[in-house]
């Protein structure tokens, strides 16, 4: 049996990096961890082979040497899916569907994929297998049931080719216990994260390292900080053994949940793993719009303050926020802007609410009469697909100028400014530059510090950080380059 394991491309948005990977000379910032999941689960005497269309192209030799092609998908990647199934078509090679935008929308796709695993793949891929060796395959595969992922393997890095990636991606849990209105995370994962063993994490970080990767490993958890007590206990102390006998060949980054700022201990364990970032669902400072969306454990605390006590623990918080809820008033876009610049969150996401299919705020939208479209799966992107309350016009307008002011290569910079001031890594690898580090600064220097309009603000940054706290040289030099990325892809919007 052969297989094409497929990933589609994505379009340029905030988090694909588009213009700041050319700095470091790579191509996509992840490989597609599900499709290297799925594949240790297939049978070892089947032959498979990876395309990530992110970083490099399809062509037509590859569908056709294929038995099945199976695709993998988000939301935001539904237009490049829809080129690949009509090539398949095309081709008359069979195809089989899977990922959160087959998950939560395969109605869409019926007649046109052949077969359907849907939810988790430790559930239903198993029911695939059976059927296909019976010779009675059906089109759809799902299951209610949330598996568990202490028998999960480990993913199939052979497949591919490290060099075009940023960064590596590793999961330890899947879920979150909370039930925000707006996210599909509960319905897709639920709402008890499930984890992994300290043996799993610590065999695929020996995998990664094995296979020489060194630098950047993000973990995908939906909240990382799910299960505090495992981690505690568990996963964070053996983490930390690993690193310190490696000298450290990995930095980490990961989401959570606000309330991580209320646990002192874990920000220290986490710190001294060599986790460096955290992304945290802010959402909003306007509290009724925090009640609104069912993000309650973002309520009654000092948000400010919360973040500032992240980032004195050594962890950068980039952050979303959100703009289109039902009590937002006129105000919220200055509020946003105000609370953005204040926090020093350099990287901060700001989107328009949407609903995604089958989600608590999809149905009530849906029973309100005020759903226009599906969404596009890109918060980012100036698309709206409900009839917001305060008006399309409003919203639209506001929103922009969220995006030209805080992403101005001013406001830009003095956030950086504002989050190296309370930024207080532990400094566990003494600071180095490697060549693709090298690379990356001489060409900010021609980018951003000769040709960039921010060539003011660049300078001034890089020579304080230079002089007052020479150990954060290079992250200063990554932030004005992803500042780059933000402001064209926020130039590009507006």
């Amino acid at each position: 049996m052969k297989i094409l394991l497929l990933y589609p491309q994505y379009p340029t948005t905030f988090w694909s990096f588009k213009y700041a990977l050319p700095f470091v000379g790579k191509k996509a910032a992840f490989p597609p961890l599900g499709l290297l999941t799925v594949a240790s689960m297939m049978p070892s005497d089947w032959e498979k082979k990876v395309v990530d269309m992110n970083v490099s192209k399809l062509k037509d030799e590859d569908i056709k040497w294929a038995d099945f092609v199976f695709i993998s998908a988000m939301i935001i990647q539904r237009e490049s899916v829809e080129e690949i199934i009509k090539r398949c078509q095309k081709l008359k090679v069979k195809t089989v569907a899977g990922g959160p935008l087959f998950t939560t929308g395969y109605e869409e796709f019926k007649g046109r994929i052949d077969h359907f695993i849907l939810n988790e793949a430790e559930e239903t891929f198993p029911l695939f297998l059976a059927d296909l060796e019976k010779g009675q395959l059906k089109n759809i595969y799902t299951s209610s049931r949330f598996p568990d992922i202490s028998k999960t393997p480990v993913p199939m890095w052979n497949l591919i080719d490290f060099k075009p990636y940023s960064s590596m991606n590793i999961q330890f849990s899947r879920g979150c216990p909370f039930n925000c209105e707006f996210c599909d995370i509960v319905i897709m994962n639920g709402r008890v994260p499930r984890i992994k063993s300290k043996e799993q994490v610590i065999k695929e970080l020996d995998v990664l390292y094995d296979r020489g990767w060194r630098g950047n490993v993000f973990f995908v958890d939906d909240n990382f900080i799910g299960n505090k007590g495992a981690l505690k206990k568990e996963i964070l102390p053996a983490i930390i053994s690993w690193m310190e006998e490696r000298d450290y060949p990995f930095h980490f980054n990961t989401e959570a949940s606000i309330n991580l700022a209320d646990d002192e201990e874990l920000m220290k364990l986490l710190a001294e793993a060599g986790f460096n970032t955290v992304f945290i669902g802010i959402e909003t400072p306007d509290e009724d719009s925090l009640k609104e969306c069912g993000k309650l454990h973002n309520i009654n605390r000092n948000l400010l303050d919360s973040i500032r006590k992240i980032q004195n623990y050594g962890l950068q918080v980039q952050a979303g926020f959100i703009v289109g809820f039902d009590n937002d008033t006129l105000s919220i876009f200055e509020r946003q802007i105000n609370f953005i610049q204040r926090s020093g969150i350099v990287t901060a996401m700001v989107g328009i609410l949407g609903a995604l299919p089958k989600t608590r705020l999809y149905q009530r939208l849906k029973k309100e009469g005020r759903l226009l479209k599906d969404p596009s799966g890109d918060n980012t992107d100036h698309s709206i697909n409900f009839m917001p309350k305060m008006g399309r016009i409003s919203l639209m307008d506001g929103y922009k100028r969220i995006l030209t002011t805080i992403y101005s290569p001013k406001n830009y910079y003095e956030r950086v400014e504002t989050f190296l001031k309370n930024y207080r890594p532990l400094n566990k690898k003494k600071w180095s530059f490697n060549m693709s580090d090298f690379n990356a600064f001489i060409k900010s220097i021609w980018l951003l510090g000769i040709k960039g309009k921010e060539r003011y603000f660049y300078w001034k940054i890089l020579f304080k950080s230079l002089f007052t706290r020479p150990h954060l040289f290079p992250l200063t030099v990554t932030l004005s380059i992803y500042g780059f990325h933000f402001r064209k892809v926020a130039e590009s919007y507006t």
